[in-house]
Order: structure tokens, then C-alpha cells, then sequence
């Protein structure tokens, strides 16, 4: 799943506008105005379209979390260089401050059953034996979920 697609589908599940988006940048500590916004939004067939980097979803991910459970003290989080799914899913659970039994409900709602195990094992570290990655059809279920729960007027 690219970046963009994430990042897409993220806006349209909470309804998300421009002015919004650069808000969630700027409270991770980074910076996108609405003519890059807009470039990451539109779809790659699109001449206009620029690919969005892990490091910028990361910031934005982060200005997620800050947005919805209140800045910590201290520190802004830093950026990842690099994002896997398994980031991404932990970042979009911590957001929105969802406990495994909540993970499975949603995606319960995109007609995937998964057990609490399954999604734990996404949440370990790389080297566990029972670590799991989280594969690109999962995430989209996922955010297929989120978008059922929380999206008005589907």
C-alpha cells in the first residue's frame, strides 16, 4: 500500500480538510502547505501527482496521535525514516487509543476475522519468533474498518 493511498484514505475516514491536514503537520513539528497536500492526494496517473515519503507520513501519523490524545510533555516525537505497515498500524492504534479487543471489532466490520493474537504478533519486536508482519491486505482492511466506524454517510 503506497503512502499517498494511506494517507487518502486517512482524510476521507475523518473527514479530514485542507487546513486540518496542515494543522496535523505542524503539531509534529513539520510543514506541508495545500499545494503539496493536494499533490499527495491526487492519484499517480495524475501529472501533477508527488509520492509522499515514509518520513512525511510519520509526521503526520504523530500529528494524528498529538491531535487526537493531547501533547506529551517533553519532546515531539521524531519522524521514522523509514515506515513498515506494522508502524503504521501501531501509530493508527495509538491515535485513536484502541485496545486489541477494538482492532478486532473493526475488522470484524471489513469482514475479516483475525484473532487478539494475530494482531499482537504485529505489535512485537522484529526478532521475536511470534512477531508477524502486517501485510498490505491487512492494513487495508483495516482502514476499510475505520472508515465504516467512524466515516458518516457511508
Amino acid at each position: 500500500m503506497s503512502n499517498n493511498d494511506i494517507l487518502r484514505r486517512i482524510r476521507f475516514t475523518f473527514d479530514f480538510n485542507d487546513d486540518k491536514m496542515i494543522s496535523l503537520w505542524a503539531s509534529a513539528g513539520g510543514r506541508a502547505n495545500r499545494a503539496e497536500i493536494s499533490d499527495w492526494l491526487k492519484k499517480e496517473d495524475d501529472p501533477q501527482f508527488q509520492s509522499l515519503h515514509d518520513k512525511q507520513l510519520a509526521i503526520f501519523l504523530n500529528g494524528f496521535i498529538i491531535d487526537r490524545r493531547g501533547k506529551r510533555d517533553g519532546e515531539i516525537p521524531k519522524p521514522e525514516k523509514t515506515l513498515d505497515n506494522n508502524i503504521i498500524l501501531r501509530k493508527l492504534k495509538i491515535a485513536l487509543n484502541l485496545r486489541d479487543d477494538d482492532m478486532v471489532a473493526i475488522l470484524g466490520l471489513a469482514d475479516l476475522k483475525v484473532s487478539k493474537h494475530e494482531i499482537t504478533a504485529m505489535f512485537r519486536k522484529k526478532d521475536q519468533r511470534q512477531y508477524r508482519a502486517c501485510l498490505d491486505q491487512f492494513l487495508r482492511n483495516f482502514l476499510h474498518g475505520l472508515q465504516i466506524k467512524y466515516r458518516k454517510n457511508i
